[in-house]
């Protein structure tokens, strides 16, 4: 985990996917529908940043709202308009969908 310039946390793909198994997040997917159709994280919110509103995200319940995406810079902006909605939504997946395959975790279709 480490800071991002932005005021944005960057997490790591394998630190994502064991703390999203353990149910300690709420990982939202901010691609558009073309590209979640694709293939998806598994267990993700999508919630596409063309038409991004919070309100679609379900409440964290005590977890840690994670926004990712293919690479890692439209997550950062959705956590920025999260923040600046007044969330503390301040986490996203460093490196995105590519990151995430290229740490060999699973990906649904």
């Amino acid at each position: 985990m480490q800071p991002h310039a932005y005021g944005v946390t960057d997490l790591f793909a394998d630190d994502v996917f064991r703390r999203l198994a353990a149910n300690e997040i709420v990982l939202v997917d901010v691609r558009e529908p073309d590209e979640t159709a694709l293939e998806r994280y598994p267990g993700a919110v999508i919630v596409p940043l063309s038409e991004f509103d919070l309100a679609r995200i379900p409440d964290p319940q005590g977890r840690q709202v994670v926004f990712a995406c293919r690479s890692g810079k439209r997550s950062v902006t959705a956590s920025l308009m999260a923040q600046a909605a007044g969330y503390p939504y301040n986490a996203h997946l460093a490196g995105g969908i590519l990151a995430w395959k290229a740490a060999g975790l699973p990906t649904e279709n």
